[in-house]
Order: structure tokens, then sequence, then C-alpha cells
């Protein structure tokens, strides 16, 4: 099984150009399939729906989330789509299978302040200072992934229009936007920097700094800033869709500057806005927070 897992993550990269972190939760995923089945002594070719059901309630008994289930299946049935496509199985087992209703977890965003603690904890008057600054403002003014971050290179940003050109899953293209504060800062690193490797962010070799590289230097900033929040890259993608629909950008601007493709992804985010949606409302609609008996009215 193992050099079907090996062919597979292979295809993810190569084919599918999928991250990091993505290829990181398929190949754990698969591995703990592949251990599963082990135990079982069965060929993991000719496993069959009962087969499943009891992997299903084996999971329950590890207490897994839903969540958690749902993402080990999803990564399992793909891995059979592609075991079906390559004819080395005659049918997907996991076709007529689903995983369960997933819990609704909102998206963790950064309040404006917060991210001012975070920007200003970089110090600007040295070179990887400069860089870190960059990575945040990067990463909030265009919503990109870190692993869409890491594979952007110098060619690849317009200084003309402030835009970068971004290869996001499944190689598909789009272009994303910064503001004046994230060129003021990348001129500023631009200026800096003396090497000649290609892509925007390097690492103190002077090569390409990845994924993995600026999930710890955020952590570094956050510990830094003294946040009493645990902060991903993600709440960065997060904060840029959620502060967009506050201030009332449409829902399928935000959906083509995230690139997902479908709109329903973008959607959580309006369950995040509703809050303030309904203040806004309320100070804003003519007859929208009157109270009904009121002396002063009558």
């Amino acid at each position: 099984m193992d050099k079907y897992i090996d062919l597979y993550l292979d295809y993810l990269v190569y084919q599918r150009n999928y991250s990091d972190l993505t290829i990181l939760n398929y190949k754990e995923d698969l591995l703990f399939f592949k251990d599963y089945v082990e135990k079982q002594k069965v060929s993991f070719l000719d496993i069959d729906y009962s087969f499943i059901r009891k992997f299903y309630n084996y999971m329950d008994e590890q207490k897994f989330s839903k969540n958690t289930i749902s993402r080990k299946i999803s990564s399992i049935r793909s891995f059979y789509k592609y075991l079906a496509r390559n004819d080395h199985i005659k049918f997907n087992p996991f076709s007529l299978t689903k995983g369960p209703k997933k819990d609704k977890l909102l998206p963790k965003f950064l309040y404006y302040n917060e991210l001012e603690e975070l920007f200003d904890a970089c110090d600007l008057e040295e070179f990887f200072g400069v860089r870190d600054r960059l990575l945040l403002e990067i990463l909030y003014a265009t919503g990109m992934r870190v692993g869409e971050l890491e594979m952007v290179k110098v060619k690849d940003i317009n200084l003309y229009d402030n835009s970068i050109k971004v290869l996001g899953k499944g190689n598909k293209e789009r272009i994303v936007y910064f503001g004046d504060y994230a060129r003021e800062i990348l001129d500023m690193y631009l200026d800096l920097r003396d090497d000649n490797c290609e892509y925007l962010l390097i690492n103190n070799k002077k090569e390409r700094l990845t994924a993995r590289g600026m999930r710890y230097i955020l952590d570094k900033i956050v510990k830094k800033a003294c946040l009493n929040t645990k902060v991903s890259p993600h709440m960065l993608r997060h904060s840029f869709a959620t502060h967009l629909l506050n201030e009332g950008c449409d829902l399928l601007s935000v959906q083509e500057l995230l690139g997902h493709e479908s709109l329903r992804a973008t959607q959580v985010y309006t369950h995040v806005t509703n809050d303030r949606l309904k203040d806004v409302y309320l100070k804003s609609h003519p007859r929208g927070n009157v109270k009904v008996g009121n002396d002063d009215e009558i």
C-alpha cells in the first residue's frame, strides 16, 4: 500500500499543486487507514462496504470529532478514486459512503487592533523584520494561502497596479491586489534585498521561505506581540474576507479574491458578519430601533 500512497501523494503535488500542509494531512489520513487495514489483516484492494462501516465504528471509538472523521473519509475516498481511475481497482468502495455531517465551525479572525499589534511587533530597522512585516501585510492584504505565497516570485508582482499573479489550487491562476500599506513595505523589502532568489520571500539562507517557515515566523511575532490568542496564517485569510464583507464588499468579489471554486465556501463568512449587519441595520434603518410605547413618541 505504501507504493500506491506515494504515487497518489506525488499526483497531488505535481498535478494538483496542493500545499505542503494539505499533502501532510492527506498522508496522515492515509497512513492512519493503512495501519487499520493491516491490523485487520485484509488487502486494501479488496475492502467492501461492511469493512468501511467497521472503520467508521473504530474512529468513533477513538473519540474523533465529526469534522476529523469527515476529513479522513474524504481523503481516503479521493485516494480510492485515484486508484480506480488508474485501473488499480475496479470499483471505488468509498464512492457510496458519506462522512458524518460536519459541525458548523465559524472561521476565526483577528480584529483590526490585534492586527496592528502584530504589525507593530516587527522591527523595521533590520531586514528580516521588514520581511516578517511584509509576510503579514501580504497575507492580510490579499487573502492568499501560505502555500500560495510560498510560490510567489518577484516577477509575479505588477508594481504598476499593485497586483500579484497567484497560482492556486488545481493550478488555477488568479489576480489579487494589495494596498498602500503593503506597497510601502514591499518597496522597502525589495530595496534591501541583495540576493538572486526568484521567490519573493526568502529565509536566512537566501532561499525560498516555505509555508512551514512562515508559520514559525508568525508564532514568533505573536509571542513578541503578547497576543492572548492562538494565531495561524489562515486567520489572516479569514480576517481579510471578514473585514471586506464588513465594509460592504459583495460576496462574489470576495469569492474571486479568495480563489474559491464554490460560493458555498465563501458564504461561511456571512455568518461571521451577521451580528455586525444587525447592529448596522438597527442603527441605520429609520424604523429599526424605535421603542414602541415611548412617551416621547406619543
